[in-house]
């Protein structure tokens, strides 16, 4: 059996970021023809939540590029690689020097998760852990607070470009380490940054959801940087055509625009859903 595999924003959602009545048609003739799904997403479950709701999404999700698994069933995450203290202190100390705020996300015993932040210095920032203080994030508590045998899943920061992008360079240069970064708010000089463990990829979770399944194959559908280790690890990999050149290179066909429905048609062809 083959796992069909979604990276959500410019990949399976539209430019509204929501699952068009067309794609939902189409993920219900997958479920029908008995052909499994997941995502593999730079979002948080949270951040996900509503949109995969009602989709029948019920195989282990992928979240933050892999750092964690969702499981629907037991509704617990797991994750298999997480930073060091070393690892953890030198993104604090790049973070702080360049005037950002890091928030460190862990792992708690019972698997929910706990974040932990200096203090605030933008209105930006505010508006983040606005954000993650809800859903399943159900604490965000001050950096004094995290325990030192902490398991540190990744750290996210948003701020300053100029500034991102020097933290970016610093952290590719660690070994263990990888970092992502991207425009935050369009039109302003405004970026975020995501740091996680080298082993911790939308790759390697596809690889243990292709595991836990059983399944033989994997076909993957993204659109930007961040997909590239899923790319590597699937059969098959497809790029809509608004996807960056890299992923565009590394794909195995691009396909159609995200805004066209491009994934959905080319699932209804590549399975001949629309046969009755």
């Amino acid at each position: 059996m083959e796992l069909v595999v979604f990276d959500l924003d410019g990949t399976l959602l539209n430019r509204e970021s929501a699952i068009s009545d067309y794609t939902s048609e189409t993920l219900q003739r997958l479920t029908e023809r008995g052909i499994a799904y997941t995502v593999a997403t730079g979002r948080t479950l949270h951040g996900a939540r509503a949109i995969l709701d009602g989709h029948r999404f019920r195989l282990p999700q992928a979240f933050k590029n892999g750092v964690m698994i969702w499981h629907p069933e037991t509704e617990r995450f797991s994750s298999s690689a997480t930073l060091t203290p070393s690892e953890l202190d030198n993104v604090v100390r790049a973070c702080v020097s360049e005037r950002l705020t890091p928030f460190i996300f862990t792992l708690d015993e019972d698997n929910g998760s706990t974040v932990y932040h200096p203090r605030l210095m933008t209105e930006v920032e505010r508006e983040l852990v606005r954000n993650i203080s809800v859903g399943e994030y159900q604490r965000v508590l001050p950096l004094d607070a995290l325990p030192a045998n902490a398991t540190v899943t990744h750290i996210n920061a948003i701020g300053d470009g100029d500034a991102i992008k020097r933290v970016l360079r610093g952290v590719n240069e660690e070994a263990h380490l990888v970092a992502y970064s991207g425009v935050a708010l369009e039109g302003e000089q405004w970026r975020w940054l995501d740091v996680h463990h080298c082993d911790a990829s939308k790759g390697g979770a596809i690889d243990t959801m292709k595991r836990l399944l059983g399944l033989e194959r994997v076909i993957c559908f993204g659109d930007s940087d961040n997909d590239l280790s899923m790319f590597e690890a699937a059969d098959e990999s497809y790029a809509p055509a608004n996807a960056n050149d890299r992923i565009k290179s590394a794909a195995t066909a691009v396909i159609g625009h995200h805004d066209d429905e491009g994934i959905a048609r080319f699932l209804r062809e590549r399975f001949a859903l629309d046969t009755p």
